[in-house]
């Protein structure tokens, strides 16, 4: 469904403009979501009083719940945009709701009607849930983990400790990752702290960090702690192979937190260079700056393209998320970083000080989203996952495709890359997400059939000016890949964990990000129209992509003209900075 006042507006928008107009201008002072009050907040090491509230009377926690358990986490894409929205303000506070969503999953997916029940009237009265899963000696090493259950008549006995946790002391319910005493088999376990006997648990003491002040990281401390056997999620003895699955969600999920930061460090750094003077005109005039600037917002509009298909894919694809939540993760955090660092360099010392451009904020800004990256699984352990699969990817795309096999593939891609159109709704069902691909990886294996479709356009009447790049870099990217894919495939014993491996799985993810942009391009051209339709910003997005393999490449000067207008006007009316900003 799409809003019937704006034909093409997805509800996944619709919501993220709502709640984005509830929380309001973050520049101005006054709310709790003001740069003001959060700056002054994070010098007492607390969340600004009345923000949680402030979300909660929105109905936030809402999005945390699916549903059919009386919520309205309807597709991922509807979560991934309204936490960008609040990312984009305070990142402490989307970070509090994603440590929510991560204890929430394995429940909605494997849980009992008895569990889903409580949990979501829990959440739902805007209560919080954790994920007990790292330990301070293991990481996320998780077949290390010494916490253990036992079986003791009717009921089950947990002991060990689990830290650092997000939400650990505010959250009543705990999903908590342990191993059987008598071997290592591992079960996923709801704990509802109210029921534990005073003696059998413990909080440990909240975690001081450099970034995320005010949020709860802490742990618990299981003592012999009884539980009903009811508490296992699911099955026991599957608790490994649930985590791994659940994660994908969040890996995906958490891109929003990049992209949100991404939009927030660009505008603060385009209205200083605008505003700021120096030799006589204003900083947005020395090409040095303006280049950074246009550079910025070509990186927001890939991590765009890479993150939001892969979050409809729960809905269209769920058993494709093991590889592509893999790429997502590692790839939009680095993405963000690199760009905070640029956005950085343009506000020069302003960007370091606690007080005056914004409020102060970008120093925030830049601590709390350096912890992205080690989310869910850090940059090295996704890295392994992408090349873990990538020879299987490899040998399937190997392979000739059958017609069914083909239009198969276009309809997927179709529901994925949509930016018009509701994703299907999600029906948790742990079933359909899967700890492989299976060799199958319908983004990036189709560069021959790109060739074609672009040839195809550019033989119409009328064709688009741009087509000849776009069919020199997608030829470009074509070599390339097939280039480096066929060094994999060419080895015979491949070494996911090696730190060759490691980096043909960067070079890897850079590929999914220029098909991804091309399919973005592909599917929507028609939708959208105007400045979308020409292709001049993904010509941009295929040349950075391009920087990354060779940083000598150049960027086409041309195209920067229509993109900067698209930028600037996003920035005059407080728009969203988005590939949505070019629909006429």
């Amino acid at each position: 469904m799409t809003s019937t006042e704006n034909p093409g507006m997805t509800s996944a928008r619709a919501a993220a403009a709502e709640l984005g107009t509830f929380l309001g201008n973050p520049r101005e002072p006054g709310g709790p979501f003001s740069y003001r009050e959060t700056v002054a907040a994070e010098e007492r090491n607390e969340l600004p009083e009345g923000a949680i509230h402030a979300i909660r009377s929105w109905g936030f926690q809402e999005f945390l719940v699916p549903v059919e358990q009386g919520g309205r986490f309807g597709n991922l894409e509807e979560l991934f945009c309204v936490t960008r929205t609040v990312a984009q303000r305070n990142l402490t506070v989307a970070v509090m709701f994603g440590s929510a969503l991560l204890g929430a999953n394995p429940v909605w997916l494997w849980g009992s009607d008895e569990q889903k029940k409580a949990l979501a009237a829990e959440i739902l009265r805007g209560r919080l849930t954790c994920f007990g899963v790292s330990e301070a000696d293991h990481g996320s090493d998780l077949m290390s983990s010494a916490t253990t259950v036992r079986h003791t008549g009717g009921h089950l006995v947990l002991s060990g400790a689990k830290w650092p946790v997000g939400n650990a002391t505010r959250a009543r319910f705990v999903t908590t990752f342990a191993r059987a005493e008598e071997g290592r088999r591992f079960s996923l376990l709801l704990v509802d702290k109210a029921e534990l006997p005073p003696g059998t648990w413990a909080q440990l003491p909240a975690v001081r960090t450099a970034g995320l002040r005010g949020h709860d990281l802490s742990g618990i401390v299981y003592d012999e702690a009884p539980i009903p056997a009811s508490s296992v999620i699911g099955h026991e003895g599957t608790g490994l192979a649930q985590t791994l699955k659940a994660l994908q969600i969040t890996r995906t999920a958490i891109a929003a937190l990049s992209i949100g930061t991404m939009d927030a460090a660009i505008r603060i750094a385009l209205r200083y260079a605008h505003d700021r003077e120096l030799y006589g005109r204003p900083v947005y005039d020395l090409p040095v700056i303006r280049d950074t600037l246009l550079k910025a917002h070509v990186d927001l509009l890939i991590g765009e393209c890479v993150a939001v298909p892969v979050s409809r894919a729960l809905s269209v694809a769920p058993s494709r998320l093991s590889l592509w939540s893999s790429v997502v993760k590692f790839f939009v955090p680095v993405l963000a970083e690199e760009v905070v660092a640029s956005m950085a360099a343009v506000l020069g010392a302003r960007g370091y000080l606690r007080e005056g451009v914004a409020d102060g904020i970008f120093q925030k800004l830049q601590r709390d989203h350096a912890i992205a990256s080690v989310f869910e699984g850090t940059t090295h352990v996704n890295l392994h996952g992408v090349a873990h699969q990538l020879p299987h990817v490899l040998r399937r795309a190997s392979r000739e495709a059958t017609a069914e096999e083909a239009a198969g593939r276009r309809r997927l891609l179709e529901a994925v890359f949509c930016m018009t159109r509701d994703a299907p709704r999600w029906e948790p069902d742990g079933s359909r997400l899967q700890l492989s691909n299976r060799g199958h990886d319908e983004i990036t294996t189709g560069w021959d059939e790109a060739e074609r479709h672009l040839g195809e356009l550019a033989a119409a009447p009328d064709p688009l000016p741009v087509l000849p790049e776009l069919r020199g870099l997608v030829g470009e990217f074509r070599e390339r890949s097939t280039a480096c894919w066929s060094s994999v495939t060419a080895e015979r014993d491949w070494d996911s964990g090696s730190v060759r491996a490691q980096s043909v799985a960067t070079e890897h993810a850079v590929y999914h990000a220029a098909a991804s942009c091309l399919l973005t391009w592909q599917v929507n051209r028609k939708d959208l129209g105007g400045e979308f339709a020409a292709g001049g910003w993904l010509v941009l997005c295929l040349e950075r992509l391009l920087q990354r393999l060779d940083p000598s490449r150049q960027l086409s000067a041309h195209h920067a003209a229509p993109l900067e207008r698209v930028v600037l006007d996003s920035l005059e009316k407080d728009g969203e900075f988005s590939l949505h900003s070019f629909r006429i």
